[in-house]
């Protein structure tokens, strides 16, 4: 119904644009129907000649003898047709959105009288996207969640390791897969007829990685670590994880993990170089587990600083709900660092720390791991 909207709309805009392709006389000579070229609707763009356009896109189909027209097929699919847009020298459609089963990149065109007349034609259907994944860190043999578009079955996702996992579900925008044995750290694969993607992020990414608990390093909270979860505590992703399960009172000040470079160690110096020249080009990525909702307080976030700690600078506010599920959060590296002046690389590591201090007293019950700090997009 929805993409039926959508066409009965496209059409609708054609009221103004179809005196542009239509001739004043709209019989038929009684010759031969014939396609001379398809191009675009845009008046500005009207020179423009097709020979294939993307799924929902409006064209005109200018030629000879063709108001006789009853149907036009784009491949195996039949195009909305509006009998007033339809004349001697032209036919003004929508390509449709659905998927063609039988690819022939052809248009077809049938004519009251039963003549068919095809031209060559080509449906751009757009190759699958990644833009995310609910969790980048899911256990062999659990479900994960990608996020993008174009997810056209049938379809495949490959790990890497180049092992395939099964499907559990496809939307338009969201594929649950689940994780097989032999996964490896690395980009996802979406595979479908119309092209295949590599994802702009890593599954299980451990790059950069700049607090972790495996070891514990730093000044704060080594007793927050969780090295071995009982029933109560969120599963592991990555090794140890961090693990706030108490009451932090309003203003109270809480540090959680972090510490001077020369007490973090050489995690310290996993900020890429290019990061803290080019931040615009980076994330901060954590996983987060609420068991309890993060809905008061306020979570304050440094990376990045060579010699100091600046408290104020990035606040990540409530409200978040997991829901006892590990996700992954992004915070663009430039946001984090505006308001750190001039950043300047430092061979001897940054200075980093999680910290709670706000206002209102929070009932606290927040899980933590693998904080890096990792490109947007790959090369």
């Amino acid at each position: 119904m929805k993409q039926f909207i959508h066409n009965i709309q496209l059409l609708a805009l054609m009221a103004g644009l179809v005196l542009l392709y239509t001739a004043c006389n709209k019989d038929d000579d009684g010759g031969t129907p014939l396609v001379s070229y398809v191009r675009v609707m845009d008046p500005a763009s009207a020179d423009s000649l097709l020979i294939g356009a993307g799924q929902g896109n409006m064209v005109a189909i200018i030629g000879e003898n063709l108001g006789k027209a009853k149907e036009v097929w784009f491949n195996d699919q039949k195009a909305y047709l509006v009998p007033t847009y339809i004349t001697s020298t032209s036919i003004i459609t929508v390509v449709p959105s659905n998927i063609p089963e039988n690819i022939s990149n052809t248009m077809r065109i049938i004519f009251s009288n039963g003549y068919v007349l095809s031209h060559p034609f080509e449906t751009q259907i757009s190759k699958p996207t990644m833009s995310s994944m609910f969790s980048e860190y899911v256990a062999e043999g659990e479900v994960a969640t990608i996020r993008g578009n174009y997810f056209y079955e049938p379809l495949t996702v490959t790990f890497a390791g180049g092992v395939t996992g099964e499907l559990v579900s496809v939307k338009d925008e969201e594929i649950q897969v689940t994780v097989p044995e032999g996964a490896q750290p690395g980009q996802l694969i979406v595979k479908t007829n119309f092209g295949e993607t590599k994802s702009n992020f890593w599954f299980r990414d451990n790059r950069n990685i700049v607090i972790s608990s495996d070891p514990f390093t730093g000044w704060w909270n080594e007793g927050f670590v969780v090295t071995d979860p009982g029933p109560e505590d969120p599963v592991k992703i990555n090794g140890n994880y961090i693990r706030v399960h108490e009451t932090i009172g309003s203003w109270t000040w809480k540090e959680v993990a972090g510490g001077p470079n020369y007490a973090m160690g050489d995690i310290s110096k996993n900020i890429p170089d290019e990061a803290i020249i080019k931040p615009e080009n980076y994330n901060l990525k954590f996983e987060v587990n609420t068991l309890k909702p993060y809905n008061n307080n306020m979570i304050k976030l440094n990376f990045g600083l060579p010699n100091d700690f600046n408290n104020d600078n990035y606040l990540w506010a409530p409200p978040i709900d997991t829901k006892g599920k590990w996700q992954t959060i992004v915070i663009p590296f430039e946001t984090l660092t505006k308001n750190f002046g001039t950043l300047t690389v430092n061979p001897d590591g940054y200075w980093t720390r999680v910290l709670f201090h706000g206002a209102g007293e929070l009932d606290a019950d927040i899980s933590f791991d693998n904080f890096r700090v990792v490109p947007k997009t790959l090369k």
